[in-house]
């Protein structure tokens, strides 16, 4: 019999973390975080990371277990997923996966089979060379050429990424979009995929408000911190919000300047995050607005309340 599983995506801002905490209240669930980035310890305000008191005593999972200067793959994020939907369930209790990194929650809750493609270490260690002699951007461009979908995922920071698109092209002829695209979507789990869904221009005016609100919490030093502890070269500052002050502490260029490019860069990502989702995956989609956020809760409450009773 399939375990149960519960999955709350959408955009960045949309309200996913205050409905996860209704959910496991209302169906004694344990959450396991769906976001990439908040595997690391310091990652917070930037990370809209939860805190202890808005957890309101539910556990939760997948939340800083790295230190920022480690790499984490989504093949990493699926070991530890997996294992911990099992460790949740086993206690019976309801796992449900929040957040909105999407394909590494597709790649956890459907089972990407990652191990299909050995590394080669010849490969990897001619494009290591590589980037020691020209720097990462010939190898970045050549990666828009080959791949230009998978380059926009990447940045050109993020070395151990772009090596990992190039070498799979190099030894499959199949880039790295294709090799996830062939993969088969049977879940292990039994499902229910929840999405929510706003407006643009209310869920851009989300956004910016939240920017503010971090920078208003201490955004910018938790960066500063960050980036003098020699982190600027590590996968973990590439997140946004992290990488748009880069810049700004290197060559004093305009503060404000700097938080406007992560009011776009977010408004940029929660546009992709929604294509991947609605592409990608089977998901019942609930519209919101600012003003009927608490009554559409009680809505999915009520419509999940149906769908667990009859499972």
């Amino acid at each position: 019999m399939k375990i149960r599983v519960v999955a709350i995506v959408g955009p960045t801002a949309v309200g996913k973390t205050k409905l996860s905490i209704e959910i496991a209240k209302r169906f004694n669930g344990e959450i396991i975080s769906g976001d990439s980035m908040q595997v690391y310890k310091g990652f917070d305000i930037g990370t809209a990371k939860i805190s202890e008191e808005e957890t309101e005593g539910i556990p939760h999972h997948m939340i800083d277990i790295l230190n920022p200067s480690e790499s984490f793959s989504v093949a990493d994020y699926q070991y530890y997923v997996q294992k911990y939907i099992e460790e949740v369930s086993a206690k019976g209790k309801l796992p449900i996966i929040v957040g909105g990194s999407g394909l590494y929650i597709q790649a956890a809750l459907y089972n990407y089979n990652f191990a299909e493609q050995k590394r080669d270490e010849a490969v990897t260690r001619k494009l290591e060379q590589m980037i020691e002699r020209d720097g990462i951007m010939p190898l970045y461009h050549r990666l828009e050429e080959i791949d230009p979908e998978q380059a926009k995922k990447i940045h050109p920071n993020n070395h151990r990424r772009v090596i990992r698109a190039l070498e799979i092209y190099e030894t499959t002829g199949m880039t790295m979009t294709a090799y996830q695209e062939k993969q088969t979507l049977e879940s292990p789990y039994d499902l229910i995929l929840v999405g929510l869904e706003m407006e643009r221009e209310l869920l851009y005016d989300r956004i910016n408000q939240r920017v503010n609100f971090m920078v208003e919490s201490g955004l910018i030093k938790e960066v500063k911190d960050l980036y003098d502890q020699g982190l600027e070269e590590s996968q973990a500052m590439t997140a946004i919000g992290y990488k748009e002050f880069i810049p700004y502490f290197k060559t004093g260029e305009n503060l404000d300047q700097a938080i406007e490019i992560l009011k776009r860069d977010s408004r940029r990502y929660a546009k992709r995050q929604y294509t991947w989702f609605k592409n990608k995956m089977d998901i019942t989609w609930y519209s919101l607005t600012p003003s009927s956020i608490n009554e559409k809760f009680e809505m999915i409450l009520d419509d999940l309340a149906g769908i667990l009773e009859k499972k």
